[in-house]
């Protein structure tokens, strides 16, 4: 059977940045799949991820991309139109980076037979140690809606988890984990969140 892999990629300290992580987080959490199924966090690794790209038969992608949309809403684009998108209105250098992944998959002709990218327009992203702001999170959820419907037509066989994954098997460290990082974030008058002004004019 085709290899599927499911790649969230993004910066989860840079709040809505962190959307595409936080979706294969929760889907790891909450569904089990079949062996022919990899859930990787993609972080800001770029070309490193040019292997996972190759090895895939379908490719699931979510991410944080700014479509000139509202905040929150969602927004579906399947293969030949992946690539495009990927480098709009780039917001950081790891888009760049897997816009190179996905034309280096092509050149090597190693590239999934389909690709789907769900995609989330950000509402704030200058905000260190943030989080998803709540119109992001709750997102989320109708994002991982249509990304289980997606598997679940590839034949990845999606089964709601009766337990949590152990902490060792996890995508993101435990300190990243999203309940941990946003219930530990230090309060605005005990960390510095949008740089110090004699280093960062309008800071």
């Amino acid at each position: 059977m085709d290899e599927i892999v499911v790649l969230g990629i993004g910066n989860v300290l840079w709040a809505d940045e962190g959307f595409g992580v936080r979706c294969v987080e929760a889907l790891q959490q909450r569904y089990e799949f079949a062996p022919h199924v990899q859930l990787i966090d993609g972080g800001t690794q770029g070309l490193y991820l040019v292997q996972h790209v190759q090895a895939a038969g379908r490719l699931l992608i979510f991410d944080a991309i700014d479509y000139g949309l509202a905040p929150g809403t969602l927004k579906t684009v399947q293969n030949d139109e992946v690539p495009r998108f990927m480098g709009a209105k780039k917001m950081s250098l790891h888009q760049t980076g897997f816009q190179e992944v996905l034309m280096l998959a092509q050149l090597t002709e190693r590239y999934p037979r389909e690709v789907l990218l769900i995609g989330c327009q950000p509402e704030e992203l200058d905000d260190y140690g943030g989080s998803l702001r709540p119109i992001v999170k709750a997102a989320l959820e109708d994002a991982l809606a249509l990304g289980v419907d997606a598997l679940r037509h590839w034949g990845a066989k999606p089964v709601p988890r009766t337990r949590r994954p152990a902490e060792a098997d996890a995508l993101t460290l435990p300190s990243l984990a999203i309940e941990r990082y946003e219930g530990e974030r230090p309060a605005a008058e005990a960390a510095c969140r949008v740089g110090d002004a004699r280093f960062m004019p309008g800071a």
